[in-house]
């Protein structure tokens, strides 16, 4: 309402400075507009979606608006009489024209213009009848002055059992005006609102920059920005910079700001437009977050990790090594300390610069992408069900403690600090803890020093307990005296490891299938066989045992080959599968989105992933419950799963456009096509579904 009205004030103030601005006027003897509605299908079905659409054929001279009609208008509107059961969704509009009137602009058709909407039939709806939908459309028209009209709107469509027939009239235009809606955008986009301008950033990297002729955002809202203002825009490695006067609503730019992106393209025979819907979220300096915030925040998500299921059973080895250690040099101590901590921040570095190089190379990543490997998953099976036979006692690696107060190997303990660090930092990639996605994501959007920082914070955050423990010597009386139970507690802690295999071979079965999973046992079992001829041959002579190495090399060889195999399968078919459940969940598809927010449907988007843990907890805690589920079906909420196990760069693109760089992510849609949706916590309960399912 404030919206209206600030428009109207602004008109009428054009009025009285002579400008050709809109006055209200009787309507004329015969309509401006001529109006009817136009069917995609010369019949419908039961149960099937089909679309319709308004068609407006404006007089030369002037026009309608758009869904944001910008300083001055309204756009059209439709109050449907439909038939029982029938469900009509919003108008999907194209993109507008530019009206300029005066020091003012308004967003707009000429001409002619056709509005698809998508009308849904019931499921029970019998062959053989016939079905007319009725509505009330009301508009105004412009030109120097605005004329409000009105009509009654009728289609009447036979109903049939087989698949209906296109329509040669209203099929080509329907089709046309679907093909020219805004494209959901491919690209994460950004702002950062100062009191003079707003400025949009959106990461579309690989643009040509000699072939864009013309790039502007039309706001979906009206306050953001200053319609009239002119849009100057650049394209450079980082993408498509869009700046533009500031608007006069402050809270218009307090959060998430939606519209279209249209960007004119040079071609041999003419010109293209592309047209693409953008939602872009506050940045740094316009209540995103800074690089310090950021850091504070991964720090805090470091320290969090610590606490998740999937890096516990690795820190529980290492906590139990700090008990050995606590009897030796304090100095020794100190350097364990810091070799782990290393290993963490080394480790972070190897993942963040990769991470970094491949998106800066165009490949849609996130945080985990190495899980999303089923060769990646496999190996660290391996490595973890190694770990597991040496505290069970079935293969020693190395040097293993026996009693309390034995000095410490000094270069090979530090070693296996080291590198404890760094398998801690892999087993962290399952899990996203609580302030971690706002963190990464932020980061996946920075220059690389920036976002090198970022991550870097975060592994400190990880090994920081370990670190305060062996650097603060009053803590350490904090820990348990050494002594035999050492022994019983290490062969205890390989249980955990054992889970973590047999979850990670759970993972392959999603990503590759029943022969991923065959692939991976039998290389799981040429490792165990392995480790044998490793242990029976330590006490064998020279020869014997350097044939014994060259075999444990060899088995180990043949493991890492069965390993390879599951990046050979092709997992289509499989992710289909596992991700399909015709009870509850459709696969997601920005396509599929869309369709069900044109038909006003509210839905419910689980971007998740096989090797998430906190993803697979909160779909039994939460998602699979019986309230959850009964306020779904209560508010017709529809179901879609995102599935990040295997690469997905649709997906990726999903998360990017909420700021988010890992899983999981949880989006609540309420009905129609231009709300916004709700972003849930990464931790869910019931209660928190059941309340913001009720909220729609």
């Amino acid at each position: 309402m404030r919206a209206v009205a600030v428009r109207l004030i602004l008109a009428a103030a054009l009025v009285a400075a002579g400008a050709p601005a809109a006055l209200a006027v009787p309507a004329p003897a015969s309509p401006l507009v001529a109006v009817e509605l136009l069917a995609e299908t010369q019949s419908i079905a039961a149960g099937r979606t089909f679309w319709i659409a308004l068609r407006q054929a404006i007089t030369p001279g002037w026009h309608t608006y758009w869904m944001n009609p910008g300083d001055s208008g309204e756009p059209p509107r439709l109050e449907w009489t439909l038939p029982a059961g029938f469900t009509a969704g919003e108008i999907q509009w194209p993109p507008p024209e530019r009206i300029a009137a005066g020091p003012a602009m308004s967003y707009g058709y000429s001409r002619e213009v056709v509005l698809p909407i998508a009308v849904t039939a019931p499921p029970g709806l019998a062959p053989g009848g016939r079905v007319t939908l009725r509505g009330q459309a009301s508009w105004i028209v412009c030109e120097k002055m605005c004329v409000p009209e009105e009509a009654a709107i009728a289609l009447t469509l036979p109903v049939t059992a087989t698949m209906p027939a296109l329509d040669p009239r209203g099929a080509p235009l329907i089709a046309a005006a679907r093909r020219a809606a805004p494209a959901p955008s491919p690209w994460p986009a950004s702002f950062v609102a100062t009191p003079e301008r707003v400025t949009f950033a959106i990461a579309a990297r690989g643009l040509d920059a000699q072939r864009i002729s013309e790039a502007w955002f039309y706001p979906a809202r009206w306050g953001a920005i200053e319609h009239a203002a002119p849009q100057r825009w650049r394209i450079d490695d980082a993408g498509l910079t869009l700046e533009v006067a500031r608007g006069p609503l402050p809270e218009a730019v307090a959060g998430p700001v939606e519209g279209v992106l249209v960007m004119s393209e040079r071609l041999d025979g003419g010109v293209a437009r592309q047209a693409f819907a953008v939602r872009a979220e506050p940045h740094a300096g316009s209540g995103g977050l800074s690089l310090l915030r950021a850091a504070a925040l991964a720090l805090a998500g470091g320290l969090v990790l610590n606490l998740m299921p999937c890096v516990l059973p690795v820190l529980s080895v290492k906590a139990l090594g700090l008990v050995r250690h606590a009897s030796g040099r304090r100095a020794a101590l100190r350097a364990h300390g810091l070799a782990y901590t290393a290993g963490v921040l080394a480790s972070f570095t190897l993942v963040a610069g990769t991470l970094i190089g491949l998106r800066a190379g165009g490949q849609q990543l996130g945080w985990g992408f190495q899980l999303q490997s089923p060769l990646f998953v496999t190996l660290l099976a391996y490595v973890l069900f190694v770990m597991a036979l040496s505290l069970s006692g079935a293969v020693v690696v190395g040097a293993r403690w026996t009693g309390a107060g034995q000095a410490l190997a000094a270069r090979a303990g530090y070693a296996g600090s080291f590198f404890t660090g760094a398998l801690a930092t892999v087993a962290a990639t399952p899990c996203t803890a609580p302030f971690m996605s706002a963190a990464v994501g932020y980061a996946a959007t920075q220059p690389w020093t920036s976002a090198l920082l970022v991550f870097e914070a975060l592994g400190l955050g990880l090994a920081l307990p370990y670190l305060l423990l062996t650097l603060v010597p009053a803590w350490q009386r904090l820990l348990p005296a050494p002594g035999s139970w050492m022994v019983r507690l290490e062969q205890l802690l390989a249980f955990p490891l054992y889970a973590s295999v047999a979850w990670l071979v759970w993972v392959v079965s999603q990503q590759a299938g029943p022969a991923g999973v065959a692939a991976a046992l039998a290389g799981l079992v040429l490792i165990g066989f392995a480790g044998w001829v490793y242990q029976v041959s330590r006490a064998a002579g020279g020869r014997w045992r350097r044939v014994a190495t060259a075999g444990v090399v060899a088995l180990g060889v043949a493991a890492v080959g069965a390993a390879a195999l599951d990046s050979l399968i092709d997992t289509r078919a499989t992710r289909v599968a596992a991700r399909a459940d015709g009870r509850a969940w459709e696969p997601f598809s920005p396509q599929r989105l869309a369709e069900l927010r044109a038909a006003g449907r509210p839905v419910f988007v689980n971007v998740t992933a096989a090797w998430c843990l906190t993803c697979l907890v909160n779909e039994r805690v939460a998602l699979r419950s019986a309230a959850v589920t009964d306020a779904f079906a209560r508010k017709g909420v529809v179901r879609l799963k995102a599935d990040w196990t295997t690469r997905d760069p649709a997906i990726t693109r999903v998360l990017g456009s909420f700021g988010r760089n890992g899983v999981p992510l949880y989006l609540l849609y309420p009905p129609g096509a231009a709300a916004a949706p709700t972003v849930l916590p990464q931790i869910l309960s019931e209660s928190v579904v059941v309340d913001a399912t009720e909220k729609i």
